[in-house]
């Protein structure tokens, strides 16, 4: 099987388009035409963790973090991003990272697999993206015929479409096809209207004032019954098999409501506080950020690789399933480069 399988595979649970503007997720190393032998999952691409995919016979890596996320002007070696770049091409390993567009899905997403282990339940969106666009075509009958959802959407987010028979346009009657679509994959989609229907289609694209409910950054859910601050401190280090939490002070009350955020996610506290979260579970907060609680809830930081390890299961899980032609693996390395005295 071809790699390119399991990108669209993978890019139909989170599509590339829902990454954030500075991130690098996708094919960072390697050919989507390239064979799969064998899949190594893990949150980093490292030295050692090129070395285990070598020992298991795996020539693709999936990575949560891009290995690069900047672009690389000299490959000397002398930091770890050019060796790991530089090892991966000499091995023949292809890497691919699905970073905040998996961060940015409700169902099958780093939020959802952290809420889970959480024993978090009615799960929703923190802070839904606004990132619809309408795609209005204007075709004529025979192309309209030809035209399916099936054809078009294999592999994008489709949220609705409205046919409307009959609509004038300069005097002459076509057919309206309108939908609402992720922005990102609008260039996409007519490139591939295009391929099916010629080049001459007429078509407009406009934003729409509305929110995806499924997608957007951390996510709001509640615990089965409110219980005592202590007690959900206690549950999360259990849990999430946890060294330490640092936290501000607690409030003296119970908790159900709990806003999450895997990674660094303090730049959604004042959305946290809004739902009327109890608690917000994230990482990487500094010292003075720790103040913005005041006092309205709980900030837990857990630590980012913590946040995030149990990503690596979750795309384990993900593919496994759909995939039997060829061998996947967890990565059985700690690449987490924090430790603990």
């Amino acid at each position: 099987m071809k790699l390119k399988s399991l990108i669209q595979y993978l890019e139909q649970i989170a599509p590339a388009s829902y990454q954030e503007s500075y991130d690098n997720a996708g094919l960072i190393v390697g050919s989507p035409e390239d064979k799969i032998k064998g899949v190594l999952i893990c949150l980093d691409s490292t030295e050692a963790i090129l070395d285990e995919a070598i020992a298991k016979g795996c020539n693709v890596i999936v990575a949560h973090h891009p290995i690069v996320f900047k672009g690389i002007k000299k490959f000397n070696g002398k930091n770890y991003v050019e060796r790991v770049v530089i090892k991966a091409i000499k091995n023949d390993i292809a890497i691919y990272a699905i970073h905040t567009n998996l961060d940015n899905v409700l169902e099958n997403g780093v939020n959802e697999m952290l809420a889970g282990m959480l024993e978090l339940e009615d799960l929703q969106i923190l802070s839904p993206k606004q990132n619809l666009k309408k795609l209005q075509l204007f075709l004529n009958e025979d192309d309209s015929n030809r035209l399916t959802a099936s054809t078009l959407t294999n592999g994008m987010k489709i949220h609705k479409s409205l046919r409307v028979s009959n609509y004038g346009l300069d005097e002459m009657p076509v057919v309206l096809f309108e939908t609402l679509i992720s922005q990102g994959i609008e260039h996409a989609f007519i490139q591939k209207t295009r391929k099916l229907l010629g080049e001459d289609i007429q078509f407009e694209i406009s934003d729409v004032n509305n929110q995806n409910s499924k997608v957007g950054s951390g996510l709001i859910g509640y615990l089965k019954h409110p219980i005592l601050e202590e007690t959900f401190l206690r549950r999360m280090k259990y849990n999430l098999n946890l060294k330490v939490i640092r936290h501000t002070a607690l409030l003296g009350q119970k908790v159900r409501k709990i806003a999450i955020c895997g990674g660094a996610g303090g730049f959604l506290l004042p959305q946290a506080i809004k739902a009327g979260a109890d608690f917000f579970v994230t990482a990487d907060y500094k010292y003075h950020e720790f103040f913005d609680a005041e006092y309205k809830l709980v900030i837990a930081d857990i630590g980012h690789y913590e946040s995030e390890q149990y990503t690596i299961e979750l795309l384990y899980e993900l593919i496994t399933k759909k995939f039997s032609n060829f061998a996947s693996h967890c990565t059985k390395i700690d690449t987490n480069p924090v430790n603990y005295f």
